[in-house]
């Protein structure tokens, strides 16, 4: 029987693979139940090899990490749940050392905690291709990342492709935080959640939260997820979600 991870965990895979055909430099393959997915971005997570079974394909997982390793520097390879001893020595043979957790949390639409009109609201606004650049500098600004760490990631018709919109919070007229939802049938993600540091604390992030979600639900979602960093953690159990499933991410220490 299907559960929640499992469901959501499917979401996910067809949101990254959607982002991955729609980024101007991005690629996408699949061995067994294995998928790799890159964006070029300089993002180890946003380049990888993702697992989607709970039972790990070994030597799926072994050819794709050979493929993308000839392709980046930046990449990783993400288990559903704990990784084995065998998982663990394979991509420490591709070089990949380091090795973290990756909550997946999820919540029924119905469940979700939204909060009454707020000038946070306000603040947030869609944003599409033609403010790509714009949308990338904010993100890159939010997560204290250096210039140019998110390429072509953002490029191109991806803020206009149908199932995916992106979101903006300006104070003055200057970009301070950033969210993406990406839509798949009954299911909205939620990416990019991030706000810049003179901002914090005021609500944005939530807002930024809010809207991804309720364009999601308008959209016929019945379900929502997110990878929650665990500055974000708090605010998404106060909205509602619970940890599904934790992953195991490998990539180079």
């Amino acid at each position: 029987m299907s559960t929640t991870a499992d469901q959501m965990a499917t979401a996910y895979f067809d949101a990254i693979q959607l982002l991955c055909r729609v980024t101007p430099k991005g690629w996408y393959a699949e061995r067994g139940t294995a998928r790799a997915g890159l964006t070029h971005a300089s993002v180890p997570t946003l380049n990888g090899v993702l697992e989607t079974a709970t039972e790990p394909d070994l030597a799926a997982i072994d050819e794709l990490a050979t493929e993308v390793s000839r392709q980046t520097p930046h990449w990783s390879i993400i288990i559903r749940g704990a990784a084995s001893d065998e998982v663990a020595e394979l991509a420490a043979r591709h070089g990949l050392r380091g090795r973290g957790d990756l909550p997946l949390m999820a919540c029924a639409t119905d469940d979700i905690v939204f909060r009454a009109g707020s000038t946070q609201q306000a603040m947030v606004r869609r944003v599409g291709a033609a403010e790509s650049d714009r949308y990338t500098d904010a993100l890159t600004r939010s997560f204290e990342a250096p210039d140019g760490v998110f390429g072509p990631l953002m490029g191109g018709a991806v803020l206009d492709t149908d199932a995916i919109t992106g979101y903006m919070a300006e104070e003055a007229g200057s970009p301070v935080g950033t969210g993406l939802g990406m839509r798949t049938p009954g299911v909205i993600g939620v990416f990019n959640i991030a706000v810049v540091p003179s901002a914090r604390g005021r609500g944005l992030g939530r807002a930024l939260t809010e809207a991804a979600l309720r364009d999601g639900v308008a959209a016929g979602a019945d379900a929502a997820y997110l990878h929650a960093s665990p500055m974000g953690r708090p605010l998404y159990e106060a909205m509602g979600f619970t940890l599904v499933e934790t992953w195991t991410v490998f990539q180079a220490a």
